[in-house]
């Protein structure tokens, strides 16, 4: 089974990060408003980024690793300069 690292950029231009086993049906998830209460306040939201992983913890992880990350690195790993 495949898991997903993921970034949404919100409505506002803000970035959410978060891992999932079914990256399409979490991202309808959160633009239908059963998503994290961060992007429920700022949608719709677009799926701009992810990594897949052979596990959860590895997805996790990354997951993480992302949200320790600068707005500007963030950018730069979407826009695929990092």
């Amino acid at each position: 089974m495949a898991y997903f690292a993921y970034i949404l950029e919100c409505v506002d231009g803000t970035y959410y990060t978060g891992s999932t086993d079914n990256l399409f049906m979490r991202v309808a998830q959160h633009n239908e408003g059963r998503g994290a209460r961060y992007t429920r306040m700022r949608l719709p939201a677009k799926l701009v980024y992810h990594e897949e992983f052979g596990d959860r913890s590895q997805a996790v992880k990354r997951e993480r690793e992302i949200k320790r990350m600068s707005r500007a690195q963030k950018k730069s790993m979407i826009d695929g300069r990092l």
